[in-house]
């Protein structure tokens, strides 16, 4: 499930891995199905996404939550798989996320990422995250579970602004640990993840600005606030151009 707004540009990218990682899963390419949550997009995003096979679904609330939420509820499949449209994904991911979920061993997990670029703000931020990743087992990149367990925690938090994605991590954790079930990171499938954040708001933006979000993730989690809107919900995309042929 890919969630979108305005994303025209790198979509085209993404959807490439995904058709050589279907082509790549064992019980064959009809069996991955792909979904693109529009959140009210004003480029070919939309074009680009029915053009290329996808199943689309509106979603007009501009929260990335109701977002993920709104393409989990078009999604038919079993396994239910979550992923960014300005990431790439390694051809044998659906093979591994299957593998890790039929272990019976695994409630959820991600297959982590790699940048697409380097600069020492950018390492010196993930490193200072790394360690956290190690201690919880929880990652980024891909993000996977079993629908029926989505769907047993509520999905994803539709109150937060931010954080929903590491909200729904620890709920599936809390759900799988009475089943000898833990959170998996998956190793040799890393996925390619953008730095466009870093490339808007500077590679050192963490230390100067974003830190403090941190107490409101953690005290306040469902407040509002005017960082998050502009960090998460400012960025506009505006069209490409010329767009597509309608």
């Amino acid at each position: 499930m890919i969630p979108a707004y305005n994303e025209a540009r790198l979509l085209p990218r993404l959807l490439a891995t995904v058709a050589a990682a279907r082509a790549a899963f064992h019980l064959g390419e009809s069996a991955v199905e792909v979904v693109v949550a529009d959140n009210g997009s004003t480029d070919d995003t939309v074009l680009i996404a029915d053009r290329t096979g996808c199943r689309v679904v509106r979603v007009a609330e501009r929260r990335i939550a109701s977002v993920r939420n709104g393409g989990a509820r078009l999604a038919s499949g079993g396994v239910l798989c979550f992923v960014d449209a300005d990431t790439r994904i390694h051809p044998e991911t659906f093979n591994a996320v299957l593998a890790s979920l039929d272990s019976g061993r695994v409630v959820a997990g991600a297959t982590g990422v790699r940048l697409d670029r380097w600069s020492p703000g950018i390492a010196l931020t993930y490193a200072l995250f790394m360690p956290l990743v190690w201690a919880l087992r929880m990652d980024t990149g891909v993000v996977f579970c079993r629908r029926a367990d989505f769907e047993a925690v509520g999905g994803y938090d539709e109150g937060r602004q931010f954080g929903e994605d590491v909200q729904l991590l620890l709920d599936l954790r809390r759900l799988g640990r009475p089943r000898g079930q833990k959170l998996a990171r998956l190793r040799g499938v890393k996925a390619v993840a953008s730095t466009r954040k870093f490339d808007s708001h500077g590679d050192w933006h963490f230390f100067t600005e974003l830190y403090r979000l941190l107490p409101l993730l953690l005290a306040r989690p469902h407040a509002s606030h005017e960082l998050a809107d502009r960090y998460w919900y400012g960025d506009q995309r505006p069209p490409d151009k010329p767009s597509l042929e309608r």
